[in-house]
């Protein structure tokens, strides 16, 4: 019999590595679990073999891991087996390119192969779904609707915008499923600086978030259904986007921001410091941020990012919202101070309601964006959806 491993410490461990960047992309994968998207022990093995701080290697381990996947799926004879293999495929192919430098040419191939294992994981395992686009500017803007099961016309429609790096497939996962489960329809959509839209069009973001959002809700209404009533839920960077749309756009009758960017250029301009010191770009935390950033925004350096994010701020934005607001905020999120909740809930001064859930350390949820604690803030985000409308 194999002996056990050896335990390297008397007790458990919450940090899967000493970079937090490495961290939480690991809780990020880990984070699809609920939703058929990974298994436990795959990723463990995977990051098993990453040495701390090694973009190359993360992307060999879970490249692999993917790979892995997608080969063992000709031998299983379960559909719904093989749609969830397909699915936990897609996670590890995005999680594998995502600390790669923006034209590192790995990038293209692990992009091809995750749209196309999530659009056989959905079809294998017969998630019902529609994909469409939006004719934006010079682009057009990527689509999922999952249709709730049957009376979900009669439910508010939960509509989800990602943020500063997320991409459409794996809105899925963070809340189409348990919505699903709930009775709710979910309308998923990427706009300018994300996913597909960034890639195939080259469309960088934009501090006016109304116009894309209102593009997708104006095709929506139009082509399929108009809701009584839509709650936007934004999720990191699109905790600036949907309280941004519920100010201008009064279709939006709640609007969820976690974690919310109240201020995203005082944020930049913390990176932007950090950056002065060269040794600084050797730390994943710093250099992914950065990349990502003038790749996104399509400027040449941090000083041109932090001008330009400057007009992301939702101060003399946040009053106009007549919607109910609901924010919850991470006591560990290294990205955004607790102090801009505190800010935000204060200036949504004609808002129908304000709530704000606040996660400690040992509830879980007091990552970025609550991060592996995904069953815990959908507990609060649905009663809260309860109590405002039904």
């Amino acid at each position: 019999m194999d002996q056990p491993a050896q335990l390297l410490t008397d007790t458990g461990t919450s940090h899967f590595f000493k970079n937090q960047t490495f961290h939480f992309q690991t809780l990020r994968a880990l984070n699809d679990i609920a939703a058929g998207g990974a298994d436990l022990n795959e990723v463990l093995m995977a990051i098993s073999q990453v040495t701390d701080g090694d973009s190359n290697g993360w992307y060999e381990a879970y490249s692999a891991l993917a790979t892995r996947t997608e080969d063992r799926i000709p031998t299983c004879s379960d559909p719904l087996s093989c749609g969830q293999s397909w699915l936990r495929a897609h996670n590890y192919w995005r999680t594998a390119e995502f600390l790669l430098a923006p034209q590192d040419p790995r990038r293209p191939l692990a992009w091809d192969r995750q749209i196309a294992a999530f659009d056989k994981g959905l079809e294998r395992a017969r998630i019902a779904h529609e994909r469409f686009t939006v004719p934006y500017e010079s682009g057009k803007l990527r689509c999922i609707f999952y249709p709730g099961p049957e009376g979900w016309q009669k439910k508010p429609l939960i509509v989800l915008c990602g943020g500063y790096d997320s991409t459409l497939e794996e809105l899925y996962f963070v809340i189409a499923k348990a919505a699903y489960d709930r009775g709710y329809a979910v309308l998923t959509y990427e706009g300018p600086g994300q996913g597909g839209v960034l890639r195939q069009y080259g469309l960088k973001f934009t501090p006016e978030w109304e116009k894309p959002t209102g593009a997708v809700l104006d095709y929506f209404e139009t082509t399929y259904f108009k809701p009584e009533k839509t709650v936007l839920i934004g999720m990191s960077l699109g905790g600036y986007f949907a309280p941004r749309v519920a100010a201008f756009d009064k279709r939006i009758s709640g609007v969820v921001a976690y974690d919310v960017f109240f201020d995203a250029g005082s944020i930049a301009q913390r990176y932007a410091a950090h950056a002065e010191n060269p040794e600084a770009l050797n730390n994943p935390d710093i250099k992914w941020a950065i990349d990502n950033a003038l790749w996104t925004l399509g400027v040449s350096s941090m000083e041109e990012a932090v001008k330009t994010l400057s007009a992301y701020s939702l101060v003399g934005v946040a009053g106009n919202i007549t919607a109910d607001v609901l924010t919850l905020v991470g006591e560990r999120d290294h990205f955004i101070p607790t102090t801009q909740a505190e800010d935000f809930s204060k200036a949504c001064i004609r808002a129908k309601s304000v709530e704000t859930v606040v996660y400690d350390v040992p509830s879980g949820g007091a990552e970025h964006c609550q991060l592996g604690a995904q069953t815990l803030w959908h507990a609060d985000v649905f009663s809260w959806m309860v109590r405002k409308f039904s």
